[in-house]
């Protein structure tokens, strides 16, 4: 919708300054709106600590944050020509986030040579390039000696998944110089997309930095595993790709709505669903993710009949054999009150949670030792229970606890379906219970219960306790139904389960909008303001674990509180000060729009986009009345008109068949809507 003219004219200021003068403070001042206004829990990170590399003035914003990163002089020129040195381990993926950085920051030929074979390094009395990027494996000789010569470190122990990196701009006789040497495949990839944020087009540089770094935690991703319409095949490509560049390794395909895993569990795939699951679990490996494959029997399963576990390996096994080599088995929001035939009845007895338990546990076990233990390259089991919250024992749990493998990887949800807030005393409590460290699936940003009807779940990844690495083997978030808005929650929970140490809400927030943005800053600034409107969490019950909108509902009380007491000059200078948030609100939708490259992001936030256009001009039009009142007028017909507007706003509706439960489009509500209602009498 096309902002009205009345509001906005040429040469004025979207923030009450020249026009000239506003693009420019837009330039410099991307994230002018303030971090997240949330509570942490007692213990909680929300800023870098002791152990982890903070960012400062002089480092660059990497997410997620490496363990260890300083500065290492001036930053690297890129030149027209730069020398890529490749050794043992890189893959065809990493190198492709080099080139693509190096391409992106000036270099306009880059040649490619094996490290120490001809060309990798000048004759002698032949210049040096002024740009050598060397990648490959720690453990490859000529890699670690490179590294050490740039200043960077050889970790005594080599972490799963990490890196060290190295970068200095040099000398005229030595020319600038990047090591990339990962522990392993992973870590050299990983080392390529930190490599990729050190970059600077703007500038045609490179940070000079040393980085040391790895995951604290195993498993860190999503599960798809919500209600209503799965993600579509696109979506879930693009995911893929996206995990990658947040260092996320693990999907769990879980689509509650795919008749094949659940109500249909027994049947084959049709071959055009395994030729696309085909293509997604090779997406997944080119990326570094491990896709895994969830199958959720327990809707019709005989525990005790040989054929029914038969068919569950067999259809693990027709994944196996496109790729997939992680497999979990999904025994949540199912029953125990009841067996789904006789012969379960006559082996474990009446049905009961120890029952249901000691039945369980013997699928999980056969599987694990049957099919797990039998097949090249296949990972340890995941399982998601019957009771998968709270930490409260039971006769199901303690089954479990006895029975199951201990390599079978349990999940849990945490403290309640749907936590406020996850301590580390929560998780440890977990952990005893179920006789191993858990693997969190954490209900957020998931949008499919009645309380999230018409919302987007896009606050920061919050109110998780750093230090949760010593007691979780993992971090997967459920996401929305909407796909690429899911992408801010998803970039915070990577984040926090490579470094929940180091681990800061809203930096994280932040950098997730400059994703979106492509760097832009006018454009991240629109994506805050937008994401503020989508800011409430809520729970289960009626209590909300996030607030909704606190940096508009932070302006509107200021403004609230010079208006009702403040002098005329008071007033007329809040007025200002609102109508440039006003101006920043109104305007989002257009330059998100306009500035946003991710076309599922703006095809899933169409009808809210929608609804801020119209919640903006109501907004516009209730500060021309208020600055009608100042100037002694009623402002009758603004407000009016704001009112119209608003009704308007509040009959958008989420778009059919892609969200559940529909609804009509929630914006900053309770927050926007009240003030905009309650304006004609805020000096009564």
């Amino acid at each position: 919708m096309l902002r009205r003219s009345r509001r906005h004219h040429p040469g004025q200021s979207l923030l009450g300054l020249p026009l000239l003068g506003a693009l420019a403070l837009a330039t410099l001042t991307p994230l002018a709106l303030p971090a997240p206004v949330t509570a942490a829990p007692v213990g909680a990170s929300t800023s870098s600590t002791a152990g982890a590399s903070a960012p400062s003035d002089h480092l660059p914003v990497v997410t997620p944050t490496p363990q260890r990163m300083t500065a290492a002089g001036r930053a690297l020129r890129v030149p027209d020509r730069v020398r890529l040195a490749v050794g043992e381990g890189a893959d065809t993926a990493g190198l492709d986030v080099i080139r693509e950085a190096l391409t992106s920051a000036g270099a306009r030929r880059i040649d490619q040579v094996p490290i120490g074979g001809a060309g990798a390094t000048p004759a002698d009395g032949a210049r040096a390039p002024r740009l050598t990027v060397v990648v490959g494996s720690i453990t490859d000789r000529a890699v670690a000696r490179a590294l050490r010569a740039a200043g960077g470190s050889v970790p005594g122990t080599l972490a799963a998944e990490g890196y060290s990196l190295a970068t200095t701009a040099g000398d005229g006789r030595t020319g600038a110089t990047a090591v990339l040497a990962g522990n392993d495949a992973d870590g050299i990839y990983y080392a390529a997309q930190t490599f990729r944020q050190l970059a600077a087009p703007a500038s045609r540089s490179i940070a000079a930095v040393s980085v040391t770094d790895h995951p604290l935690m195993s498993l860190r991703g999503s599960i798809e595993g919500f209600y209503g319409a799965p993600w579509s095949h696109a979506d879930r490509l693009d995911q893929l790709a996206f995990y990658g560049a947040v260092k996320a390794n693990t999907y769990i395909y879980a689509p509650k709505d795919d008749v094949y895993l659940r109500e249909s569990w027994r049947d084959t795939y049709p071959a055009e669903r395994l030729a696309d699951l085909r293509e997604l679990i090779d997406r997944a490996t080119a990326h570094h993710v491990d896709f895994t494959y969830a199958i959720s029997p327990g809707l019709s399963v005989c525990y005790s009949d040989p054929n029914d576990v038969s068919a569950l390996e067999n259809k693990l096994e027709s994944l196996y054999a496109q790729g997939a080599r992680s497999f979990y088995v999904a025994l949540d929001d199912i029953s125990y009150t009841s067996w789904n035939c006789p012969s379960d009845q006559a082996k474990y007895g009446a049905p009961g949670r120890a029952a249901a338990g000691l039945a369980q546990a013997d699928l999980l076990n056969a599987v694990q030792r049957d099919f797990i233990g039998t097949h090249t390259g296949a990972r340890p089991l995941q399982m998601v229970p019957t009771e998968y919250s709270d930490m409260t024992d039971s006769p199901y749990k303690k089954v479990l606890r006895e029975q199951l493998d201990p390599q079978v990887v349990v999940q849990w949800t945490g403290n309640d379906v749907v936590p406020p807030s996850i301590s580390v005393a929560d998780a440890r409590a977990a952990s005893a219970v179920w006789g191993r460290k858990v693997f969190l699936w954490d209900n957020y940003p998931v949008n499919d219960y009645g309380q999230t009807t018409g919302r987007l779940l896009m606050a920061p990844y919050d109110r998780r306790e750093a230090g949760l690495h010593e007691e979780l083997s993992g971090i997967v978030l459920n996401p929305m139904n909407q796909a690429a808005a899911s992408k801010v929650a998803l970039f915070g929970g990577a984040s926090f389960a490579w470094n929940d140490r180091g681990y800061d809400a809203g930096r994280t927030w932040r950098a997730a909008a400059g994703h979106l943005s492509g760097g832009d800053r006018t454009v991240t600034r629109a994506l805050l303001a937008f994401f503020d409107t989508q800011h409430l969490a809520p729970t289960f019950g009626p209590e909300n674990w996030q607030p909704q909108a606190p940096v508009l509902r932070a302006a509107l009380d200021d403004f609230r509180a010079v208006w009702s007491t403040g002098s005329f000059q008071e007033r007329r200078s809040a007025l200002r000060e609102l109508s440039a948030h006003a101006a920043l609100l109104a305007d989002a939708p257009e330059r998100i729009r306009g500035g946003v490259a991710d076309q599922g992001f703006l095809r899933e936030t169409a009808p809210w986009l929608t609804a801020l256009d119209l919640w903006g001009d109501a907004l516009d039009a209730t500060l021309d009345g208020l600055r009608a009142q100042l100037h002694g007028g009623s402002g009758a017909g603004s407000f009016a008109e704001a009112a119209g507007l608003a009704r308007r706003a509040a009959e958008v509706r989420t778009i059919p068949g892609t969200t559940r439960p529909q609804g009509t489009i929630k914006v900053a509500d309770g927050v926007l809507d009240t003030f905009i209602g309650e304006a004609p009498t805020l000096r009564d």
